[in-house]
């Protein structure tokens, strides 16, 4: 599957909607800019679209005012918690900006990440052959 860019205007866009916080990460996801509060997606892009996480009542809400917007970054593999948003939030900052406050108050109450630590592969030479 080839993905294509994000256009820089709406990467710029992006880096003008994260909010400030000690509690936000930002990293790539699928190999674009993506934003993190204790290590919980809540917004990012994906080739063409601006993505974040929405509660399920904020979900329904929000498609309610836009219609729905599911985020599916594989055909039939759809990521639930997600939406795309529309060109009018895009446009719009003072709605985008509240739309993503909800979004981040939502990753924030989700139980941090943890990552266990990562097993030590032994080299090939050293792993017993199963008989």
């Amino acid at each position: 599957m080839v993905w294509t860019k994000s256009p820089q205007s709406l990467i710029d866009l992006f880096d003008k909607s994260v909010p400030p916080g000690a509690n936000i990460s930002r990293r790539k996801m699928f190999g674009y800019p993506a934003a993190f509060a204790n290590g919980n997606l809540f917004i990012g892009l994906h080739q063409n679209d601006f993505v974040m996480r929405l509660s399920e009542k904020d979900r329904a809400r929000f498609s309610a005012e836009f219609g729905e917007r599911v985020f599916e970054p594989m055909k039939g593999r759809p990521m639930r918690e997600y939406v795309r948003l529309p060109e009018e939030l895009l446009a719009d900052a003072e709605k985008r900006a509240s739309w993503i406050d909800l979004s981040l108050r939502y990753a924030e109450a989700i139980a941090p990440k943890v990552t266990s630590p990562k097993k030590k592969q032994l080299p090939r030479s050293m792993k017993r052959s199963r008989v």
